[in-house]
């Protein structure tokens, strides 16, 4: 077994946030402009074989869980078979999966044949017109029928809720009464203006202020997690009463987790960072393309030691540089 990954900060690294393409078949309204985003040419992009490298060498160094991400990873056409090359990686303990659900319909068995485990799915309302608005022209009866494949494959479902202020945070209720119904794990989500001031800091609903409302319409029991954040990711979770699933909160502005991050992410065209919130990465190709190995294994360890303590998005009130939807989130 490989050392653990350690950062300069002495935080443990052993988390990859994976994107396997940038193109998306939505375009919410807090990841990307409604026009889109210029797509990369085909040779910019990383290749299958090249993705595996990458996943193979972090691995060897330490990572244990991947999560793939998007864009919408579900539209790469080869994804099932790099799903399964992903899964087949001796070490890797936990490969997951972050989509908009929009596909999981007819391809839920198939993504837990290829070995993922859990499936994260964005829903942000559960009323079909302001869904669609959200989403910018999205179906929400996809979107839960993509939910029902995934529970009835047997993928660990958890529904990710972006909480807007004046958009959607009055259906914080309903949405926990969907966790009461059904077992999935709903994580209420500060917005984060990651595109700029301009987009309005002020939708972001501070996660205490939601579960304060909360707590006055229903009993919310925290769940004790051992060792800090570990691989299972930054939220605080509650069960319900008599609640098939359970709700959480994720925190990045209000009270953000940065001292306990594991992880660090690479996007589809090979750039790795340390941190979503900060410019700086490193472009993964010139080792890649030069089939150095030594090198590349290098790269991503000098990643991991660059990451930063902390984001500024508390200071900065918004993040210009980062499109969300090439990051994966």
């Amino acid at each position: 077994m490989p050392t653990p990954l350690r950062d300069k900060h002495l935080r443990c690294i052993n988390y990859l946030r994976l994107s396997v393409t940038d193109r998306c078949n939505l375009r919410c309204s807090y990841c990307m402009p409604a026009e889109g985003l210029p797509i990369f040419k085909r040779d910019e992009l990383l290749t299958r074989q090249e993705i595996m490298t990458i996943a193979r060498l972090a691995v060897h160094s330490g990572i244990r869980k991947i999560r793939v991400t998007g864009g919408e990873p579900l539209i790469r056409p080869d994804i099932v078979e790099l799903l399964g090359e992903l899964g087949a990686l001796p070490d890797l303990e936990r490969l997951v999966l972050t989509t908009n659900g929009l596909r999981l319909d007819t391809l839920a068995a198939q993504v837990k044949k290829a070995g993922v485990s859990g499936a994260n799915i964005s829903i942000d309302s559960l009323n079909p017109g302001l869904y669609k608005e959200i989403t910018r022209g999205g179906d929400l009866q996809r979107c839960l029928a993509g939910i029902e494949a995934a529970l009835a494959v047997g993928l660990r479902t958890k529904l990710n809720v972006v909480v807007m202020a004046g958009v959607n945070d009055h259906e914080a209720p309903d949405f926990v009464e969907f966790a009461r119904k059904y077992p999935v794990a709903v994580r209420f989500i500060e917005y984060m203006p990651t595109r700029g001031k301009e987009v309005g800091p002020s939708l972001t609903v501070p996660t205490d202020t939601l579960l304060k409302r909360l707590s006055d319409g229903v009993e919310l029991t925290p769940i004790e997690r051992p060792g800090g954040l570990s691989m299972a990711g930054p939220a605080r979770n509650f069960h319900i009463p008599d609640g098939a699933g359970t709700v959480g909160v994720i925190s990045p502005v209000s009270c953000h987790f940065c001292q306990d991050c594991n992880r660090i992410r690479i996007t589809a065209t090979g750039l790795a960072r340390g941190c979503l919130f900060h410019e700086s990465g490193l472009d993964l190709k010139p080792w890649l393309r030069d089939g150095d190995e030594v090198g590349l294994a290098r790269a991503l360890r000098q990643v991991v030691m660059d990451k930063p303590e902390g984001h500024k998005l508390d200071e900065d009130g918004g993040a210009d540089q980062v499109p969300m939807s090439r990051l994966g989130g």
